[in-house]
């Protein structure tokens, strides 16, 4: 089990080290390719589309052919993007290979955690998804340690260089114990486990940090260099909010374990409101850090216990885990692309109080449905909390 933990977690840092290394070489892009903001924009999004466009083929692949092979098939096609980015000039070349490296994250998504739920039993389910997406939060804190590499040293070295962890992940893959086959599953499972309040409302908890985080990525760099804050400042500011987060991460998950999805989850609502309430309105720039940390913690609670919830909830319509990571891929890649292009373009039109008071009104009213819910089944823990 601690084997398969690690690979799981290696492989979803190495994909989000991949997936973050953008934000560096987008100025370079723009400067060399005489991009506008929109082009920029689509450059970046082109990855989270690709997460959607693959939610379903990665989960026939693993529905058919295991997801061993699922995540063999998205560690290969991960390092031949890697290469490709490494190499093109063209811009639409760039945005094709950014499609075909979201495509890639969906496989290594759906294969490596519907690989690692599956051998985990459901009351130790929310601390080993936090393991994981610890693992992710890391990658996703190197990714502009990489993007930086490229710049100063090149693109080919630099992503030739994950494409070369990619393979050797892909190895390891394949000397691990293939776990038995599942039954094969028709894709309108994935329907019938939508009538589910469960996984309805759990991919609903998946999207909202999505959103936040999105909106939170382009409207607050941009406050705090206009508070006076270099481009050091920034990244240290969001480098020490994501080190929060990957070491909250599976606390956020033993809780849920613990005291049942709902505890963390309510955590989670209502500190969102409240950092998204105050952030517009600071005007010092280390209260404006501290803000942008404690985002990092209340948006990312939502991620484990969110995600247990809702592979609890696609167990109980009876859809294996290979079809429901595909569930998965639909909720946080739609509200990784609104929030960053809504967000930001609410913003522009009416303010950024606008924009963080938008998020905080979907918290607070997914606060209280959630509330409204506490007493009915689908809340209940993963165990029987422990007395005294």
């Amino acid at each position: 089990m601690r084997r398969l933990l690690a690979l799981a977690s290696a492989i979803v840092l190495v994909e989000t080290i991949f997936f973050a290394a953008i934000s560096p070489l987008l100025p370079r892009f723009a400067e060399e390719l005489d991009l506008s903001k929109g082009e920029a924009g689509l450059l970046v999004a082109m990855y989270a589309l690709g997460g959607v466009l693959g939610a379903i083929p990665s989960g026939i692949v693993a529905t058919r052919l295991g997801v061993k092979a699922t995540v063999t098939l998205g560690l290969a096609l991960v390092a031949v993007t890697s290469v490709l980015f490494g190499l093109v000039s063209s811009y639409w070349l760039l945005d094709l290979t950014r499609l075909a490296q979201g495509i890639a994250g969906a496989l290594c998504w759906t294969g490596a955690l519907a690989w690692l739920v599956d051998a985990t039993p459901r009351e130790r389910r929310g601390e080993t998804i936090g393991i994981a997406m610890s693992a992710a939060i890391v990658g996703a804190l190197l990714g502009p340690v990489l993007g930086g590499a490229a710049v100063h040293f090149g693109r080919p070295g630099a992503f030739g260089g994950v494409a070369a962890l990619a393979m050797a992940l892909v190895v390891l893959a394949l000397r691990a114990p293939a776990p038995p086959p599942g039954e094969r599953q028709p894709l309108r499972l994935m329907l019938v486990a939508l009538r589910e309040r469960t996984v309805f409302g759990g991919m609903w908890l998946l999207m909202l940090p999505a959103l936040l985080f999105g909106t939170l990525s382009v409207l607050a760099p941009l406050q705090l260099d206009a508070l006076g804050w270099r481009a050091i400042g920034i990244a240290a500011t969001f480098a020490v909010s994501a080190l929060v987060e990957a070491c909250l991460s599976p606390l956020m998950g033993r809780w849920s374990d613990r005291r049942g999805r709902l505890a963390p989850l309510q955590f989670g609502l209502a500190g969102s409101a409240a950092v998204c309430l105050a952030i517009p309105w600071i005007d010092l720039r280390l209260a404006l850090s501290a803000a942008v940390v404690a985002a990092g913690v209340t948006f990312g609670a939502f991620w484990a216990p969110a995600m247990a919830l809702l592979s609890d909830g696609w167990e109980s319509a009876g859809v294996g885990h290979a079809l429901g990571f595909a569930l998965m891929n639909f909720a946080w890649a739609p509200g990784n692309v609104i929030g960053s292009a809504a967000g930001g373009g609410l913003a522009e039109a009416a303010g950024d109080v606008a924009a963080y008071g938008a998020l905080a009104a979907l918290c607070l009213v997914t606060l209280a449905g959630v509330l409204a819910l506490r007493r009915r089944p689908l809340w209940a823990p993963a165990r029987p909390a422990p007395r005294g």
